[in-house]
Formats: structure tokens, sequence, C-alpha cells
């Protein structure tokens, strides 16, 4: 018989319990708010003209970005690089997602580790 790799203290739990999500949500709004503050002052005023957050899940975190109309949109896209380089230290798998304004397109999505095939596409 096979006996698990870890301890049984050491697995995750076999259900979620309440405390379970309450300490994932205060781990999301730590490291936005640690992100936020990382990033320079003209990203920190892009970011507050839009509905963003930091979501994880088992295997990456999430920064989600709803932008409010298209100028804002194309900002935050030509300002992907920086985005990035500022969500990179938090873990190492992370995505961007940003969303247009509703009806005017599809969310674009990149993983931080291929940003750097993108800013040579620029």
């Amino acid at each position: 018989m096979n006996k698990p790799f870890l301890h049984p203290d050491d697995m995750p739990p076999l259900e979620v319990t309440p405390l379970d999500q309450m300490l994932r949500l205060e781990l999301e709004r730590s490291t936005g708010l640690c992100f936020y503050e990382d990033c320079d002052r003209i990203t920190q005023m892009l970011l507050s003209t839009c509905h963003w957050y930091v979501t994880t899940d088992a295997n990456s975190l999430k920064l989600i970005i709803d932008c409010p109309d298209i100028i804002t949109y194309w900002h935050i896209i030509n300002n992907i690089t920086h985005l990035s380089s500022r969500l990179e230290p938090f873990a190492s798998s992370a995505k961007i997602r940003v969303h247009p304004p509703l009806g005017k397109g599809i969310p674009f999505e990149i993983s931080v580790d291929e940003i750097s095939a993108y800013r040579d596409w620029l």
C-alpha cells in the first residue's frame, strides 16, 4: 500500500473552511496592496481609474483589471511589461487579464513568463 509522501499534518485540508477562505482573501488583499505600492506613481494613477484585484488559486496568482473605457484599456496594455515586472516577485506563476469596456472586445490575458516575447513584439 502506498504511503503519502507528506505527513498528514502537512497535507491540504479535505474541505475548505470559512477560516481558509478568510485567510485566502486576506492573502489576496495584502498581495494586491503590496503590488500597488510597488508600482510607480503613473501606474498607480492608471490603476486607480480601473477596477482591479488580485486573485489566487492552487497554482497561480492573477491580476484582473477591468477598464472603464477604451483609452484606459490601451494605456494598461501599453504598460503591461511594467505591470508584469511588479507582479512577478509575488508568484512563480502569475497572469494578467485586462478587460476592455463591455462590448468593446475580448479580455487580453498573458502569463508573466510570456512577457519577454511580448516585449519583443512591441
